[in-house]
C-alpha cells in the first residue's frame, strides 16, 4: 500500500469513534466526533491537518454500514472542498467482514473506539469491498429501490404466513393445488366468502359452478370440473372447532389487508422507479424480460460500471460467486453461494434472471440444463446460475454501452 492515511470511523445514531493509522499500522490520533455537520467538519479538519503534517500520499475512509446512521456523512465527505484534493477513497464496509476480521484479534480490549481501529486495520490489509459510488441521481433512484425491495420481501412474507392460516381453514385447497394462484381472484374468493368448509362440502354443483364461473369471469373451460375439485378438497380437509374456525377468519381477513396494501405500495414504487428511470439512460432493457424496474434495481447498485475490472468482480460484489471446498485431492461439485455481497443487487438479478429466462431462448435453454442437472432444489440452484451467466451480459452491456442483440438459433 502507498504511503496513505488510513481513517477507521465506527458510526452510531449520535456520535463516530475515529482512528487514524499509518501505512505501517501505526496510531496517529483516536477521537471522537458528533454525528452530525458540525462534527463531520471537526472530522474533516483533524483529517487534513494529519494528511498535511504527515505528508500522506493518499487518503483512504472506511466505515462500517451501519443502518442509515453513516449515509449523511459519505455524502459529506464525497462533497466536502477541504479534502477534495486529497482525492479520497471512501469504503462502507460489510458488518459480517469487519466482525470476522476482529476475531484475528482475540486479545483485543472492549473500548468504545476499537471498532473504528478495527475497521482502519481493515483498510491497511487492503481486503475492502468497491469504493463507495456517489451520483445524486442513482442516489435518489437507490432509495426508491431499496424500499421496493423490503415492500417486495414483505410481501412474500405475509403471503407466506396467508397460506399458514389457510392450511387450518382449508388444508386439501393447499394440499392439492385446485388453483395454481393461490392469490388469484377466483382462489380468494373461495377463502373469503365461504366461512367454513362444510359450507362447500355440502351446497349443490351447479351453485358452486356458478359461483367459479362468476368469480372466474368465464375464464375457466368447465367450470363444473373446478368447482368438483373445490368440493372434494373441502370434503377431505380438517374440521376445526367454530371458536378456532372464525378466530381464523380474521387472521386470514386481516393478512390479506396487508397484501392488498402491500402489492399496492409495490405499484407505486414501481411507477415512481419507472419515472425516475427516463433521465437515466441504459442498455439493460434491450433485454426481453428486463423492464425499468429491475433495470434500476441492478444500476442503482452497480453505480458505475468502470469501478469493477470485469464480470467476476461484479458477480462477487453481488454475492452470486459460489464458496470453494477442497481437501487433498477432493474438491466439492456442490458448495453454496457465498455468504457476503450486495443483497439488494443479488435480489434484483435473480428476480431478472427468473424474467429473462422465459423470454430468451438461449437463457431458457441454460437454466432448463442446470435444473436437469441438479438432484436438490433444482430451481434455486439452476436460477443462482442464470443469475451468475446475466452478469456477465450485464457487465457487458454496461461497459461498452451497447444493446444486446439475443443471438440467432
Amino acid at each position: 500500500m502507498p504511503n496513505s492515511l488510513l481513517v477507521g470511523i465506527d458510526v452510531s445514531s449520535t456520535d463516530n469513534k475515529v482512528r487514524l493509522l499509518d501505512s505501517s499500522g501505526n496510531s496517529l490520533s483516536k477521537f471522537s466526533v458528533a454525528n452530525n455537520q458540525p462534527g463531520a467538519k471537526t472530522l474533516v479538519s483533524k483529517i487534513i491537518n494529519a494528511m498535511t503534517l504527515n505528508r500522506f500520499d493518499s487518503l483512504v475512509i472506511g466505515l462500517e454500514a451501519t443502518s442509515v446512521y453513516g449515509e449523511p456523512l459519505v455524502h459529506f465527505l464525497k462533497q466536502d472542498a477541504g479534502i477534495g484534493p486529497f482525492k479520497p477513497s471512501i469504503h462502507v464496509l460489510n458488518p459480517k467482514q469487519v466482525n470476522a476480521f476482529k476475531k484475528a484479534y482475540p486479545d483485543l480490549p472492549k473500548t468504545d473506539d476499537v471498532d473504528a481501529w478495527i475497521i482502519a486495520e481493515n483498510l491497511r490489509f487492503g481486503r475492502i469491498n468497491q469504493e463507495v459510488y456517489m451520483d445524486d441521481r442513482i442516489t435518489a433512484l437507490k432509495k426508491l429501490t431499496r424500499a421496493r425491495y423490503y415492500a417486495a420481501r414483505n410481501l412474500t412474507r405475509e403471503k407466506n404466513h396467508f397460506l399458514n392460516s389457510l392450511f387450518l381453514k382449508f388444508s386439501s385447497l393447499t394440499q392439492e393445488k385446485v388453483f395454481s394462484d393461490q392469490f388469484g381472484a377466483t382462489a380468494l374468493a373461495v377463502v373469503e366468502e365461504f366461512l367454513s368448509v362444510d359450507e362447500i362440502a355440502y351446497m349443490s354443483i351447479e351453485e358452486l359452478s356458478a359461483f367459479v364461473n362468476e368469480k372466474g369471469k368465464g375464464k375457466f373451460d368447465v367450470p363444473e370440473d373446478v368447482a368438483k375439485l373445490i368440493q372434494k378438497a373441502a370434503r377431505s380437509s380438517y374440521r376445526l372447532p367454530k371458536t378456532v374456525n372464525d378466530s381464523v377468519n380474521q387472521v386470514l381477513a386481516i393478512s390479506l389487508v396487508a397484501i392488498r396494501a402491500l402489492k399496492d405500495q409495490l405499484k407505486l414504487f414501481d411507477k415512481a422507479i419507472e419515472e425516475q428511470m427516463k433521465v437515466i439512460p441504459n442498455t439493460l432493457t434491450s433485454v426481453k424480460g428486463i423492464g425499468p424496474v429491475y433495470a434500476a434495481g441492478i444500476i442503482a447498485e452497480i453505480g458505475d460500471i468502470h469501478r469493477f475490472k470485469n464480470q467476476a468482480a461484479l458477480a462477487k460484489f453481488a454475492g452470486i460467486c459460489w464458496s470453494k471446498y477442497q481437501s487433498g485431492k477432493y474438491t466439492a461439485d456442490n458448495t453454496h453461494l457465498i455468504s457476503s455481497g450486495n443483497r439488494y443487487l443479488r435480489y434484483y438479478l435473480m428476480e431478472a434472471a427468473n424474467k429473462v429466462r422465459m423470454h430468451d431462448p438461449e437463457f431458457k435453454r441454460f437454466y432448463d440444463l442446470k435444473y436437469r442437472e441438479t438432484p436438490k432444489t433444482p430451481h434455486k440452484r439452476a436460477l443462482a446460475l442464470t443469475a451468475r451467466k446475466l452478469v456477465r451480459l450485464v457487465y457487458a452491456l454496461l461497459h461498452d454501452n451497447r444493446l444486446y442483440i439475443p443471438p440467432t438459433e
